[in-house]
C-alpha cells in the first residue's frame, strides 16, 4: 500500500509539503537499505531543511537585486596583481558585517569595483544576511519618489536597517539638495549600526566633490563613512576593452555590368 497519497494533504496542512519532493526516493532507499525508522525520518527532515534554506537563499538573492551572478569565485584576481587577495578573502568571511563598518572601494572605470562589491554581497547573502544593492542615483531617486508618494519614512527605514547596503557609483553624479541631505541622513542612521559597501571612480581624496552644494554636509557624511572603514583600491586596465577592428574589411559589392540589348 502506498501511503504517499494520504500523507500529501497532511504534510501540506503542516506546511511540510516540500518533503513530498524526495519522499518516494527516500522511501525506496529506506527499503533497499533496511534503514531504521529514525534514520529514514532524519533523511526526510534534512531534505526539508535544505529545501527551506535554498528557498531563503533564493529570496535573499532576489531582494538584493544584484546584476547577474557576480561572485567571488568568478572574480578575476589575476587582472589585479597588486590587490591584496588575502584581505578580500578575509572580508568574504563577513567580519566587517559583525564590526558594522564600511568597505570603501575606489578605482578607475572597468577595474571590477561593482563585481567585487556584489561578490562580497553575495557572500553575505549565503551567510544568511539580507543585502540591498543599488547605485547612488537609484538610491536617492527611490527616496525622492517615496517622499512624493508619502512613504518616505518606510523606505528610509528599510534602507537604514538592512544588514548590508551596497552603494555603487558614488560620486558619478553630484549630490544636490535634497538628495545630499537624504544621503547624509541615511549614512548617519546606519553609522555603527550596519555595514555599508561604497564604490566610486573617484580617488578617496576626491569624494568630497560629490557634495558641491554643501561641503560641510559632505565632510560630515564622509567622516562617518571613513571611520573604521576598510579601503580597497583597484588599479588596472579596464576589462571593458572594445573588440579590435577586423584587419580585412569586407570589400564593397561590385555592380554587375548592364546587359547589351
Amino acid at each position: 500500500m502506498n501511503p504517499i497519497p494520504e500523507l500529501s494533504p497532511q504534510l501540506k496542512q503542516l506546511r511540510l509539503s516540500g518533503i513530498l519532493d524526495s519522499l518516494a526516493l527516500r522511501n525506496r532507499q529506506a527499503i533497499e537499505g533496511k534503514l531504521a525508522y529514525t534514520d529514514f525520518l532524519s533523511l526526510v527532515i534534512a531534505d526539508e531543511l535544505a529545501r527551506r534554506e535554498q528557498k531563503k537563499l533564493t529570496m535573499r538573492l532576489r531582494r538584493a537585486n544584484f546584476r547577474g551572478e557576480k561572485t567571488i569565485e568568478a572574480f578575476d584576481f589575476d587582472r589585479l596583481p597588486h590587490l591584496n587577495r588575502g584581505m578580500i578573502q578575509d572580508l568574504a568571511t563577513g567580519r566587517y558585517l559583525t564590526e558594522k563598518v564600511c568597505l570603501l572601494i575606489a578605482g578607475p572605470c572597468g577595474t571590477g569595483k561593482s563585481h567585487l562589491a556584489q561578490a562580497l554581497g553575495h557572500c553575505a547573502v549565503r551567510q544568511g544576511h539580507d543585502v540591498v544593492f543599488t547605485t547612488q542615483s537609484q538610491l536617492v531617486g527611490s527616496l525622492h519618489a517615496a517622499r512624493a508618494t508619502g512613504v518616505f519614512e518606510r523606505r528610509f527605514q528599510q534602507l537604514a536597517r538592512v544588514p548590508l547596503l551596497v552603494i555603487d557609483d558614488f560620486g558619478l553624479k553630484p549630490l544636490r539638495p535634497p538628495h545630499d541631505e537624504d544621503f547624509h541622513d541615511l549614512v548617519a542612521e546606519r553609522y555603527e549600526r550596519a555595514a555599508t559597501i561604497v564604490t566610486s571612480n573617484l580617488d578617496f581624496g576626491e569624494w568630497g566633490d560629490a557634495f558641491p552644494s554643501n561641503r560641510m554636509l559632505g565632510a560630515a557624511t564622509l567622516d562617518r563613512l571613513r571611520h573604521g572603514a576598510y579601503r580597497i583600491v583597484l588599479d588596472g586596465d579596464s576589462y571593458r576593452d572594445p573588440k579590435p577592428l577586423t584587419s580585412n574589411p569586407v570589400p564593397a559589392t561590385t555592380a554587375a555590368p548592364a546587359k547589351k540589348r
